[in-house]
């Protein structure tokens, strides 16, 4: 018993699923989670197109920094190269293709762990070992692919897609929002990554909607939260945002007392911005936290996770407390939603599950449903795997 039409494609049921007013919408039909088929068709049509994070520009401070990411199953490096500028190149040895770094560190050059072909940092081949016999062998004209990469607001943003809108033109929304709170100039503390058996969507939606947060975080933010003051606003079609208005019980998510530029309300309010199709930002006036997701199939999800203060709280005297108590709340909150994530998998992939109807604090978990509906062409839909 699957309690879908097996005549649609996935992406057919989820075209009729956002058909409908957002008063009568339910959430995203299970087929979207848990097919094969469409889950390659989100990595061939959304993340080789858009835009990803690989984190926050303070990751990479010196020359020859770098981080790996992956995306739509391309190896890419990130690094500061030896002008101060981050650039994004292809992980792949232009010789036999091995991939080039692991991980994130620091190197003067590239080199390839197989013959030690040498890149500098701009990509170009320094030098390639007994290559002189081959007398085709032109080192000057060979060099990594460049990726487009840029900084926005202090946020590493890297696609595959030459012809991408840029990030600065396409979130100009997201500045309209939150520019009064500088996030250009928070500073990350930690940067993690973890890999969890749940559906990249299930984690987004997850952090998209605070309905959950009274139950599933009780431990810790719970009692921060009032949902009867919680704005959900329709969403923008590159992003869709949320935004609480915290009562006093923990310091850090309020603007520090030396910060006389925010006012009112803004004082306390943190925002929950979704920008597509990833990227998961939680601004207060005193911190932030951040995931960047990529799909591993259908049922699991590579997070990368980071976070970090306010300039006031890094100023601060107390600053290095402040930073180990915003990293054990954040820790504790992410256990608990790993839990609440795995747990929604599981019933994804049960026979008697069937998707309800949505509470009017998950707005943004419909306007994202139509952004995925939106960004998927139906020629190339596969038909639903059933269960």
């Amino acid at each position: 018993m699957t309690h879908h039409d097996s005549r649609l494609t996935p992406l057919q049921e989820l075209q009729k699923n956002v058909s409908v007013p957002f008063e009568e919408a339910m959430a995203m039909p299970k087929s979207v989670y848990t097919s094969a088929a469409f889950a390659e068709l989100e990595q061939t049509q959304i993340f080789a197109r858009e835009w990803l994070c690989a984190g926050r520009a303070e990751a990479l401070p010196n020359p020859g920094d770098y981080l790996t990411m992956t995306i739509a199953a391309e190896p890419v490096i990130v690094l500061r190269d030896n002008d101060g500028a981050i650039r994004a190149l292809s992980n792949v040895c232009r010789h036999r293709m091995s991939t080039l770094l692991e991980g994130r560190g620091h190197v003067r050059a590239i080199v390839c762990p197989y013959h030690a072909w040498t890149y500098n940092l701009d990509g170009a081949l320094r030098g390639a070992p007994a290559m002189t016999l081959n007398q085709g062998f032109c080192k000057d004209q060979i060099a990594l692919p460049q990726l487009r990469c840029t900084v926005w607001l202090g946020w590493i943003m890297v696609t595959l897609n030459p012809d991408a809108p840029d990030p600065a033109e396409r979130l100009k929304g997201v500045e309209a929002l939150v520019g009064d709170l500088h996030m250009e100039n928070y500073r990350e503390a930690f940067r993690e990554s973890f890999h969890w058996h749940t559906n990249w969507k299930v984690l987004a939606e997850n952090f998209m909607e605070s309905y959950h947060l009274p139950v599933c975080h009780s431990g810790t933010i719970g009692h921060t939260v009032d949902l009867t003051k919680m704005t959900c606003p329709e969403g923008d079609p590159a992003f869709n945002y949320h935004y609480i208005i915290k009562n006093d019980a923990l310091d850090l998510t309020l603007a520090h007392p030396t910060n006389t530029a925010l006012t009112g309300d803004m004082r306390r309010t943190t925002w929950l911005i979704s920008i597509y199709p990833s990227l998961m930002i939680t601004l207060s006036p005193g911190y932030f936290w951040y995931l960047s997701l990529t799909p591993d199939g259908p049922g699991h999800v590579n997070v990368l996770y980071g976070g970090g203060l306010a300039p006031e709280f890094v100023a601060d005297p107390k600053a290095r407390d402040h930073f180990a108590r915003l990293k054990t709340l954040l820790d504790e909150v992410n256990q608990e939603d790993k839990g609440c994530v795995e747990k929604v998998y599981q019933g994804l992939c049960a026979g008697l599950s069937k998707p309800g109807p949505l509470s009017h604090l998950e707005r943004p978990n419909f306007d994202f449903a139509r952004y995925i509906a939106g960004r998927l062409s139906a020629e190339d839909a596969a038909p639903a795997n059933t269960l």
